[in-house]
């Protein structure tokens, strides 16, 4: 065998081996989701409020400015590029339906999800890497004390709780933030603003960005608290963990957005009998 057939061998003996590190990987991690939805079951070890109503506050209560901020900012960005197209055609004052669309359905749950994944999964994620590095999740273990049970439920309920609530003040503030820049800003009539808005978002729109934002609060606890659990010891491996689990929150987002836009759009075509447009 020459050298290149060695370099062959070699490469098709890494891409294997990390093709298998990938699916342990992904098999461990859909254990520990399987964990944590029986830890549920044991509702007495995860309601109690000094772990619980830290964790909602940590998460929703704490996280209200930043959002808002994001929210209100979005909104207005929508609005400042938007007008000048539809002021070209004599349509501004149907301005309001396609951003109010965006940020209920899109950008509202993307951009709350992305932002708490960064703000709350990676001090998840700091959090408990550093119990699991000062082996203080393996004395609870051996205190017969389940960890995931204790630290890994509360968390990722106080996520799925409250991020989906965080959406909805994120989206409040951007179509506020939407009107204030087309009404007050630009010459459009608000009545017509608004009654446009009304005619072209519905509940079924609503609903979809909610639905979208409980996924995405499911995905981004497991992953913070999964990657806390299996970090790697020492200083670098917290930091590490942490990255990683921003990364792999963010690809999860994107990737969970793609599947259920399809499918929620595709029920809203059913229900709706066809498309619809801002136009009408």
């Amino acid at each position: 065998m020459d050298l290149s057939e060695h370099g062959w061998a070699r490469a098709v003996a890494s891409l294997g081996r990390a093709l298998v590190l990938r699916v342990a990987g992904f098999g461990e991690f859909a254990r520990f989701v399987g964990a944590t939805f029986a830890g549920c079951l044991h509702v007495a070890a995860w309601t109690r409020w000094d772990r619980l109503g830290r964790q909602l506050f940590f998460v929703g209560t704490a996280s209200v400015p930043v959002l808002a901020i994001t929210g209100a900012f979005v909104g207005m960005i929508l609005a400042i590029e938007g007008y000048p197209q539809f002021a070209t055609i004599g349509q501004e004052s149907r301005l309001g339906g396609i951003i109010n669309l965006s940020v209920v359905k899109q950008l509202g749950p993307v951009l709350a999800a992305v932002i708490l994944a960064g703000r709350v999964g990676c001090s998840l994620t700091a959090e408990l890497g550093t119990m699991r590095v000062t082996e203080q999740l393996d004395a609870m273990r051996a205190l017969a004390s389940d960890p995931v049970r204790v630290l890994v439920v509360p968390r990722v309920a106080a996520c799925i709780v409250m991020i989906p609530a965080l959406t909805v003040i994120s989206n409040l503030c951007g179509i506020v933030g939407g009107w204030f820049v087309t009404t007050q800003v630009y010459p459009t009539d608000g009545a017509l603003y608004a009654r446009y808005s009304a005619l072209f978002v519905t509940w079924f729109d609503i609903f979809n960005g909610q639905a979208k934002s409980l996924v995405f609060a499911a995905a981004i606890g497991l992953i913070a608290c999964y990657k806390g659990f299996t970090c790697r010891p020492g200083a670098e491996g917290v930091g590490r963990a942490t990255t990683d689990s921003f990364v792999t929150s963010f690809m999860a987002i994107i990737g969970i957005n793609l599947v259920l836009a399809k499918a929620l759009n595709d029920l809203d075509i059913l229900i709706a009998g066809g498309l619809k447009s801002v136009f009408l």
